[in-house]
């Protein structure tokens, strides 16, 4: 038995695994992806009609199910992965079983790829393809490489226009970490603010819950998500119903508003290359190594723990710039003479 950090309260099997993730602070979305597979699990193991415990299931079952999304649902290697978290989660942190045969289970190995990256040109087209909010956050994710939620999670006291910069909290990895504020965007930025401060007083005025805030800060200053400087910069433009608190409030952006945006958009600027929101990460990153910026320094704009995730976009580079010349080219530039 592996002693649990955590003694769920409830009795439910889905309500302990959603507690404990609640006490270690994961997101919302790791919560209902662990929820979702730990239901996927019992499900399947019990489809002959007899439901079992997980407690009273072990290694094979727990394999049986992993070969059974890789044989018959075809799963890609990071939702295998995640199944396998999710389970591994189950066992060790909610039933606080640490046997040896879950440290036998082999992860799929994750295919590395070179990412898609777009060229200046292209990604003038696409910002240029999009308006307002959408055109507003796509700039500063390609101006700074912070991630979506990074961007959306920008809240007002994080946003420092004298020093032009931008502050990212609890990116991933739960660590903070400073970008450059674009000039190109800080009338934009301003004008954004000032939307979001008329969002901001009508809240106030109207007696609405604050915006969340993290971790139990709201217990300790109960007011705190009432406050300016915690308001969202992209704030929702409709309250909505906390799926954890059940309080109704004013959320940021939804995710989807972007990622819808730049399929449009991308569709608009006749891009042929696969895009999506994160393609301005990979591509803010690959533009400033061409620029001569120093990896160590992309490294820390990007926020990467190790210098040898940031050294995929080297190849990336290596890849525009031509790289190595063909030995075609050297023979097809002379002509050929035989003896």
């Amino acid at each position: 038995m592996n002693p649990v950090a955590y003694l769920p309260q409830s009795k439910r099997l889905l309500e302990q695994v959603s507690e404990v993730i609640r006490y270690k602070h994961y997101s919302l979305k790791t919560e209902q992806a662990y929820v979702y597979w730990v239901r996927f699990f019992v499900r399947w193991c019990g489809r002959a009609g007899e439901m079992r415990h997980p407690r009273d299931m072990g290694a094979l079952e727990v394999t049986q199910f992993l070969t059974m999304l890789a044989n018959e649902r075809r799963v890609s290697v990071s939702t295998h992965n995640q199944a396998l978290s999710s389970l591994l989660f189950l066992y060790r942190e909610v039933l606080g079983l640490d046997l040896p045969w879950l440290t036998e289970l082999q992860r799929p190995t994750r295919p590395r790829r070179i990412p898609s990256v777009l060229t200046t040109a292209e990604i003038g087209a696409l910002l240029g393809a999009l308006e307002g909010e959408m055109a507003l956050l796509a700039k500063l994710l390609y101006g700074t490489g912070m991630r979506l939620m990074e961007g959306l999670r920008l809240r007002i006291k994080d946003v420092d226009f004298d020093r032009q910069v931008l502050v990212v909290r609890q990116a991933k990895g739960g660590k903070d970490r400073v970008v450059m504020l674009p000039r190109a965007v800080h009338d934009a930025l301003k004008m954004q603010v000032s939307q979001a401060r008329a969002a901001w007083a009508h809240d106030r005025e109207a007696g609405f819950a604050g915006v969340e805030v993290p971790d139990a800060l709201s217990v300790k200053y109960p007011d705190l998500g009432r406050r300016w400087g915690w308001f969202w910069v992209f704030p929702a433009p409709h309250l909505s119903v906390d799926p954890r608190s059940q309080i109704e409030r004013r959320h940021h952006l939804y995710e989807e508003r972007l990622q819808r945006a730049i399929k449009l958009a991308s569709a608009a600027a006749r891009i042929i290359k696969p895009v999506s929101v994160h393609t301005l990460r990979h591509s803010f990153a690959t533009h400033l190594l061409q620029s001569g910026t120093d990896i160590r320094t992309v490294q820390e704009l990007l926020g990467h723990s190790d210098v040898s995730t940031t050294m995929i976009y080297t190849h990336v580079l290596k890849v525009a710039a031509g790289g190595t010349a063909s030995p075609l080219d050297a023979l097809t530039a002379q002509p050929l003479s035989i003896q």
